[in-house]
C-alpha cells in the first residue's frame, strides 16, 4: 500500500503512515490473542481491564468508581453498569467508602482475584512471545518511543 502510494504521490511522506498502518495491525492481533486467553475464563475484554485495575491496586486495597473511569476512559454510567455486571458473577463488591461513608469503594472478591492471578501468567508470556524478534534492548526501545507518541496524542485531546 505504502509502496503505491508512494508511485502515485511522490509530493507526500508516507514514513508515518508506514509505522501507524502497522501498530493498527498490532492492535488487531494483539486484541485476538487477548480475546482467546480470556475465553476459557468467560471474561470480555473490559471486564479482565476492570478487575485486573483493581488487582494491580493491591490486596485488599479500595478504588473508587471515579479512578477506574479515568483509567478506562469511560463515563460513570458506562462504569456503573460494568461494576454491576461483575458484581453479579461474584467478582468484585463494593463498600462504604472507609473515610467518608458516602463515596463508594470497589473491591476484588476471592473469586475475581483468583481469575485475574489465572490469566496474567499467560498475558505476561504471551507479550513476550509477540516480541520475541526482539531483543531485550530493543523492547525497552520501542516501548519508549510509543510512550512519546502516545503522551504526545493524549496531550493533544
Amino acid at each position: 500500500m505504502l509502496s503505491q502510494w508512494r508511485r502515485q504521490r511522490p509530493d507526500l511522506d508516507s514514513s508515518g503512515m508506514g509505522v501507524v498502518l502497522r501498530i493498527m495491525l498490532l492492535s488487531g492481533l494483539f486484541m485476538d490473542r487477548l480475546k482467546a486467553i480470556l475465553e476459557p475464563a468467560g471474561l470480555a475484554t473490559w471486564e479482565y481491564d476492570v478487575l485486573s485495575a483493581l488487582r494491580r491496586a493491591g490486596a485488599g486495597v479500595g478504588v473508587r468508581p471515579t479512578e477506574l473511569c479515568k483509567s478506562a476512559q469511560l463515563t460513570s454510567g458506562a462504569m456503573t453498569h460494568r461494576l454491576d455486571r461483575l458484581e453479579e458473577r461474584g467478582l468484585l463488591r463494593r463498600e462504604a467508602g472507609e473515610r467518608d461513608r458516602r463515596s463508594i469503594d470497589i473491591f476484588l472478591t476471592a473469586r475475581g482475584k483468583r481469575l485475574v492471578e489465572g490469566i496474567i501468567g499467560d498475558r505476561m508470556v504471551d507479550a513476550a512471545e509477540c516480541l520475541g524478534a526482539l531483543k531485550k534492548k530493543e523492547r525497552g526501545d520501542l516501548a519508549r518511543l510509543l510512550r512519546i507518541v502516545s503522551t504526545e496524542l493524549e496531550r493533544e485531546d
